[in-house]
Order: C-alpha cells, then sequence, then structure tokens
C-alpha cells in the first residue's frame, strides 16, 4: 500500500470557512475593543441553563432543579450556590480560595477540618461542575467539586481563624518566656 509523502494542501479555490479550509478566515470580534468576556446576559442564560446546552432536569430525586446556580453574598463577597433539597450549598474550593486559603496550609487541610468537625460535603453531578467552571468559581481542569451549606461554612471559617489565633497566642507565649529566659540568663551571669 503506498501512501503519500506529501501534507495536503489547500487550493486557493477552497471557498473560506468551508468544510476544507483548517483556519477560520474571519475575525472572531468585529472591533478590537469588542471583549471576549461572558456578557451579563450570557452569564444569566448559562446559570438558567437556557444556553450553553445545558439542562435544568436535575439529578436529583423527583427532578428536583439542583442545576439552578446563582450568586450569593458571603462576608461581601458573591459566591456561586445550589439549591439541593431546599438547602442553599455553596462552592467550597471558591470559598477555600476566596477566604480560607491565606489560613491553612492547603485543601486537604480543609477536608481534614470538615471530618473533624463531623461536616459533610455534598458531591456535585457532572452538571453542576460545568456549571461552576463555566462562571470561573472553579479552574477549567476541575472535574470533581463539593458544597457546603453556609452555616457548615461558618463553622469551618470560625474553625480556621481560631486555630490561627491560638497558634499565633502559643508562638507569643514561647517568645515571651524565650525573652524572659534570656533576661533572666543574662542576669544570673552579672
Amino acid at each position: 500500500m503506498a501512501v503519500s509523502a506529501t501534507p495536503p494542501v489547500l487550493s486557493p479555490t477552497s471557498t473560506p470557512g468551508g468544510a476544507s479550509s483548517l483556519f477560520r478566515p474571519d475575525s472572531l470580534y468585529s472591533s478590537p475593543a469588542e471583549s471576549p468576556r461572558l456578557t451579563s446576559s450570557m452569564i444569566n442564560s448559562f446559570i438558567t441553563g437556557t444556553g450553553g446546552g445545558g439542562s435544568t432536569n436535575g439529578n436529583g430525586p423527583g427532578g428536583v432543579h439542583n442545576n439552578e446556580c446563582k450568586m450569593v453574598e458571603v462576608h461581601g463577597v458573591k459566591v456561586a450556590s445550589f439549591t439541593v433539597d431546599g438547602q442553599e450549598l455553596i462552592c467550597l474550593p471558591q470559598v477555600f480560595d476566596l477566604f480560607l486559603k491565606h489560613l491553612v496550609g492547603g485543601l486537604h487541610t480543609v477536608y481534614t477540618k470538615l471530618k473533624r468537625l463531623d461536616i459533610c460535603p455534598v458531591v456535585c453531578t457532572v452538571e453542576q461542575v460545568r456549571i461552576l467552571r463555566g462562571l470561573g468559581a472553579i479552574q477549567p481542569g476541575v472535574n470533581r467539586c463539593k458544597l457546603i451549606t453556609r452555616k457548615d461554612f461558618e463553622a469551618l471559617y470560625n474553625d480556621c481563624t481560631n486555630a490561627r489565633q491560638v497558634l499565633y497566642h502559643i508562638y507569643i507565649s514561647h517568645l515571651h518566656s524565650a525573652v524572659e529566659s534570656d533576661v533572666l540568663f543574662k542576669f544570673i551571669q552579672r
């Protein structure tokens, strides 16, 4: 069987944008001032499921619409949330990134704290993950996500901030005792 060693070449008579062209001949935007970002109407249609190919037939029991996302305010910042079985659940990786990242070592630490606090996050459905990625609540490559209630987030947040304060006070007390022992040592040497 003979195979041609030369790559296929588009003919100059092929129509732009046709099935045989490799690249789009026209620009995606009509002017350079036009932003490639999503507009609020595009985001709203994506959230409600009327655009982006998403459906609003939630994966929950009894046809509950679990894929309806809304932005809620937590500590003065808008956060993505879903209503599942009548409970408002917020995106755990998003609130970690916004509020907890500078308080704890990492997301693994947060999951350890969740276990200790007896908080069970809800695993997102595939459609919910797609919606969260589309909104920018989670990174584009993420394919799993968990949701927690606002009450559980407040308990987690308080635990993280209190743990930080306890560590700070322990550090300060050790610092003071070290300084006091150094002063006492110098006084005894006189």
